[in-house]
């Protein structure tokens, strides 16, 4: 697949959406025949894109990092805690989950790790409400993918949350993305080019 320009598509464009591509034969000409599937496209320009984004969040903030934040980038394909982990692997891993129509699940994951620090019951309770009214309810903007039971649990307790209410969604949603979202991030684009990135410094 060598030429977007038949199917409207521009660099930097995502779609997700029933997509008519040309296929090209090995000497440019096109053989006349179209592939309808149902695709993300994400140009390498993205790659470039995100790596901008990243130097831009670090510069002037390195005092809060003991080294440069884009330097542990190989260690990230040791488990998605090492991912997780650091600003820098958030901040990649959230993009390729927007790619693929997930980011609620690192949404919410993070924002679980910011409740458990809570220290006051009024700030519990307003940020209990609000990660169950984003996440969790039944319709919710980014609802979160888990079982019923774990859902109706959540909604019975929330008048009087807990620093532990959301414990077993996280797992849940941590699970998930070990499982599935992980393995397919180290092989995207976002990965590979901040690798290239990382190796040509």
């Amino acid at each position: 697949m060598r030429n977007f320009r038949n199917c409207g598509l521009t660099a930097g464009m995502q779609v997700r959406a029933p997509a008519r591509l040309l296929l090209q034969n090995g000497s440019g000409r096109p053989p006349g025949r179209y592939k309808t599937t149902w695709c993300t496209v994400l140009l390498s320009s993205q790659i470039t894109w995100l790596v901008i984004d990243l130097d831009a969040l670090f510069k002037g903030r390195l005092c809060c990092f003991p080294k440069d934040p884009l330097g542990d980038v190989e260690t990230w394909s040791e488990s998605v805690d090492k991912v997780l982990g650091c600003k820098a692997g958030q901040i990649a891993f959230r993009e390729f989950l927007k790619s693929q129509y997930s980011e609620e699940n690192i949404l919410f994951w993070l924002a679980c790790e910011e409740y458990k620090k809570i220290k006051t019951a009024p700030e519990m309770i307003s940020s209990a409400n609000r990660i169950y009214s984003e996440f969790v309810q039944t319709e919710a903007p980014r609802q979160i993918n888990i079982d019923c039971g774990t859902r109706e649990n959540i909604t019975k307790n929330i008048s009087k949350p807990s620093l532990t209410s959301f414990d077993t969604a996280q797992k849940l949603i941590y699970s998930l993305m070990a499982r599935d979202c992980y393995p397919r991030f180290l092989k995207s684009d976002i990965y590979q080019g901040l690798l290239r990135r990382s190796d040509s410094r």
